[in-house]
């Protein structure tokens, strides 16, 4: 074997070590609960032998159909150079569609936002439901505990939150080494289990999760709702496809956790099979007496693993919504130099925690809160087969009847699973629904209020070939003062008002303007080469125009560079930055509602500065106040 093959595969297990860690954190704390709330509780099948058969039986078949087949040969090979998720895929999408199908092509978008939306609840929830699935292994153990599983729970998480600002790229590292070992002792466990009562194999035939929809009717359909927490987390393995790729994701799925996960589940229905009393918590049953202390230990970390990996994926997924252009600019840190995507959003941590915090106060235990869990992750899932599906058709290029007979099966198990769930919206299920359609409204409002507001400015001022031809050789040429300024604007193409200000008030051009705008596209990332365009206007006017991904975060000292080498050189330190900021002043609104037009003006109060987002040194920013009337 060459020195570059076995690199390439130490590259590519360490990798998938990685993987474990944060793309399996979350599917990999489902035995905590699952088949404990398909047997179990007011709402359970109730423990019986072809019920727990039967219950397994659907387990199985959903974790190898919905995650084995449908995301990682087909949903992992839709990424948008590179990047994965519901926005990116929503991007590939739509933009076979730009100016061909608008209404067709809104629709798309409005899909992926509620889709992006939706997953914020998944934020929420998955912290409050895995550590107190964790904690209240405690009362397996003594009732001692019972009293204070609340408060340490809520200890626990508001730990996982206050670690964020500091990033995860040093405890990141042992994320993987510590979910391996997670999945290994939940998958010894199991076998232990399986090997004791090997009868609870005849659960692999599909007969019997059949049998068990036919004999349970109405009450089995619902049950599945259950059923489909086997498989929350499912979203993450296309989220994370930029930061691990294809192989790595699958290697971790197919040689770890599918098998260990598999082994413990087929485990928990072989000891409810010969002691019915363990459904009170069939997973920590598994563990001997003695290991009791060590699991729910262990149990813990875990759950602080997954709830990390969705925290962070929401971090990942608000920077995407504001670079294209869905949120306001907002508070993005970056944590760790050398890793790229750990981030930190401080209004998004404050806002999951406090969110988090009501979840587990106002349900009170894991097994309340899987009744609103599940709802929003199925909805998400069958947005994101309904995109695939559009995706094969127009990148792939497939026939319609090999579509119908992928996504179209995808879509109808997705349905089927969503349908379930809706079930659960009154017995909290409406929680990540209302998350949702707030976020949603506030997605779309700012987009369209971001549109609107530059139609108006657009209005009030004139494109650059016309405003430097109409001072320089059809008017009065204005006084000239040495240095170099930078004028920000909002349209490419397009003098920012600011500019227009400065000129009428102050009556002076800085001997070398330049115009600055920032184009954020649909894909992850812009090549190097494409980053800058800088056009000469003639008079020291220069039109410089940045490119960014939506994965990427814009800097201008990386501007200025690339800028630079294009030719327009000028010294940063002593350059002068030019902003407006618009204040928004609501009037007989057009176009958008005036509740709408009322809320698009907070935000605007509430986005972050460019000075602070851009990274344009303080000292050096003269910010001009506009006021505009929506």
């Amino acid at each position: 074997m060459s020195h570059e093959s076995a690199h390439k595969k130490q590259s590519i297990a360490a990798l998938t070590l990685g993987a474990l860690g944060v793309v399996y954190g979350d599917i990999g704390t489902s035995p905590l609960y699952t088949m404990r709330e398909c047997l179990g509780g007011a709402h359970g099948a109730g423990v019986s032998h072809d019920n727990v058969l039967g219950i397994l039986s659907l387990i199985f078949w959903a974790l190898i159909v919905i995650i084995s087949i449908k995301y990682v040969p087909f949903v992992l090979r839709a990424d948008n150079r590179g990047e994965g998720g519901i926005l990116a895929l929503m991007s590939l999408v739509t933009f076979t569609h730009k100016n061909k199908h608008d209404h067709f092509a809104n629709l798309l978008i409005a899909l992926g936002i509620f889709g992006a939306a939706l997953l914020y609840g998944d934020g929420m929830i998955t912290p409050a439901i895995t550590v107190l699935g964790a904690v209240e292994g405690l009362s397996v153990i003594t009732e001692f505990f019972n009293p204070y599983i609340l408060p340490i729970s809520l200890a626990i998480i508001f730990g996982i939150f206050l670690i964020q600002k500091w990033g995860t790229a040093r405890i990141g590292a042992y994320f993987g080494p510590l979910i391996l070992i997670w999945f290994l002792t939940i998958g010894a466990l199991g076998l232990w289990s399986i090997i004791a009562h090997p009868h609870v194999l005849l659960a692999i035939n599909p007969y019997y999760g059949i049998r068990f929809l036919l004999s349970h009717g109405p009450h089995g359909f619902a049950l599945l709702g259950s059923v489909f927490l086997a498989v929350t987390g499912g979203e993450a393995l296309y989220a994370d496809i930029g930061h691990f790729g294809r192989i790595p994701i699958r290697n971790g799925w197919f040689i770890v956790a599918l098998p260990c996960l598999l082994l413990n589940y087929f485990g928990q229905g072989a000891i409810l099979l010969v002691d019915e009393s363990t459904i009170a918590n069939p997973f920590f049953a598994l563990a001997p007496k003695a290991l009791l202390y060590p699991m729910v230990v262990l149990a813990t970390l875990a759950a602080c693993i997954a709830s990390q990996a969705v925290i962070t994926g929401a971090f990942s997924i608000t920077r995407q919504a504001v670079q294209l252009g869905f949120l306001p600019r907002l508070k993005i840190l970056h944590t760790s130099s050398h890793t790229i995507g750990q981030i930190y959003v401080p209004a998004v941590n404050t806002l999951l925690m406090l969110a988090t915090f009501g979840l587990v106060i106002g349900f009170g235990s894991s097994s309340d809160l899987s009744a609103a869990y599940g709802v929003a992750v199925s909805t998400a899932m069958l947005i994101t087969s309904a995109l695939l599906a559009i995706y094969m058709r127009h990148a792939w290029k497939w026939p319609m009847y090999k579509i119908a007979l992928t996504a179209g099966v995808f879509i109808v198990i997705d349905i089927t699973f969503w349908a379930s769930t809706m079930m659960k919206v009154p017995h909290g299920g409406w929680f990540p629904l209302l998350a949702g359609v707030v976020l949603f409204m506030i997605m779309t409002t700012w987009k369209k209020g971001r549109g609107l507001l530059y139609d108006r400015l657009r209005r009030r001022t004139l494109s650059l070939d016309n405003f430097v031809a109409s001072v320089f050789e059809h008017g009065s040429k204005p006084k000239r003062v040495p240095g170099a300024a930078v004028f920000l604007s909002g349209t490419p193409n397009v003098v920012p008002v600011v500019l227009l200000h400065n000129l009428k008030y102050n009556k002076v051009l800085h001997e070398k303007t330049v115009v600055l705008s920032f184009v954020f596209e649909e894909i992850s990332h812009v090549p190097d080469e494409e980053r800058i365009e800088v056009t000469d206007l003639g008079h020291g006017f220069y039109n410089v125009i940045a490119h960014y991904g939506f994965m990427e975060s814009p800097h201008i000292l990386e501007i200025i560079e690339k800028a630079s080498d294009k030719g327009l050189q000028f010294e940063r330190r002593t350059t002068g930055f030019y902003l407006g900021r618009e204040s928004i002043v609501v009037g007989k609104s057009k176009g958008m509602a005036r509740w709408r037009t009322n809320m698009f003006a907070m935000l605007s109060r509430l986005a972050t500065g460019a000075t602070s987002y851009f990274g344009i040194p303080p000292n050096q920013v003269v910010e001009l106040g506009v006021q505009i009337e929506m």
